[in-house]
Order: structure tokens, then C-alpha cells, then sequence
């Protein structure tokens, strides 16, 4: 659904399982600091809000979009933790530069899904302009840091009650 028709920040609090007891990643491109560190604060008070311990989340920085790949890939194996929430903002530029960090970033964060047993979330703005990258970071369409971190407590929750499927 594309976001002109949606609040990024808008979900039913109901909907949403606990995150009490669980551990998340946050890695966080400085690339577009202003647009990431608003991310980053919407998805740092929302893993809270639905029961996250601040102790449990667990923030790096990297220095731009393609390097969010590395960073949760090294957050995956060294920390024991139950999702990864990859933030960062790529803004259309005059050159093609723009196209290859969306592909690699996205290609990469996809991987990370399918190569370990933790869900990896996409919080990555890919906008046309500053504009764009400001209404999705606390501004009139919400924060994609939220949708991300709700993102990241449901796919947790998925893989528990996976998890205790097979065990029955």
C-alpha cells in the first residue's frame, strides 16, 4: 500500500503481541542522520511502549544504507537477539548512485532473512526528495521507524509460536 494512503505510525496497540522478554537489533545507517535518528527514535520508543526493556535493545551505528547488511549480519551472530531492524534513508539523487544502494540494500536485508533464523526488517526510506524522507520520519505520514519496530515484534512473535509448533 503506498504511504500517501496510510500513517506509518498508525496500529491497533491490540494487535500487536508483547515484546516482553525479547531482544532486538537496531542498526542504523548516519548517512541522512537527521531522517535516521528519527527513525531510530520511533523505533526505539515503540519496541518500548509494547513492553521492550531498554536493556534489551540493542543500537549500532553504520556508516551508510549498504552497510546496514554487514552491521545486522554481525548484530545476528554476536548478540543473542530475536529480530533486527535495519533503518536508513537513501534520497534520489542526479546520478544512478541512488538506484544501486536501493538494490544492494534491499537485496541484502532479504538474504539476511532467508540465510538466518531471526526476521531482518526493512525500515529503509527510499524517497525522491528530503520532503518525502521527512513526512516518513515523525512527520505528516508517520515514522517508519514505528511500522518497523511493530514489524519486528510481530515477525518475533511468529517465529516463537513457530517454534513451539515443532516442539508439540
Amino acid at each position: 500500500m503506498a504511504t500517501k494512503l496510510k500513517n506509518l505510525s498508525d496500529y491497533d496497540i491490540k494487535s500487536v503481541p508483547s515484546a516482553e522478554g525479547m531482544r532486538f537489533g537496531i542498526v542504523v545507517a548516519e548517512w541522512n542522520t537527521d531522517i535516521t535518528n528519527a527513525l531510530l527514535k520511533g523505533a526505539y520508543e515503540t519496541l518500548v511502549k509494547n513492553g521492550a526493556k531498554e536493556d534489551d535493545i540493542l543500537v549500532k551505528f553504520v556508516p551508510g544504507s549498504i552497510e546496514l547488511t554487514l552491521g545486522a549480519q554481525f548484530m545476528a551472530e554476536y548478540a543473542d537477539l530475536d529480530a533486527v531492524i535495519c533503518l536508513g534513508c537513501v534520497i534520489q539523487g542526479e546520478t544512478r548512485h541512488f538506484d544501486f544502494v536501493c538494490q544492494s540494500v534491499t537485496h541484502g536485508i532479504t538474504e539476511l532473512n532467508m540465510n538466518y533464523n531471526i526476521p531482518f526488517i526493512y525500515g529503509v526510506l527510499t524517497t525522491d526528495n528530503i520532503q518525502q524522507a521527512q513526512e516518513r520520519a515523525g512527520g505528516s505520514l508517520g515514522n517508519k521507524g514505528d511500522e518497523a519496530a511493530v514489524t519486528a515484534i510481530k515477525m518475533a512473535h511468529l517465529q516463537k509460536e513457530m517454534e513451539e509448533l515443532e516442539e508439540k
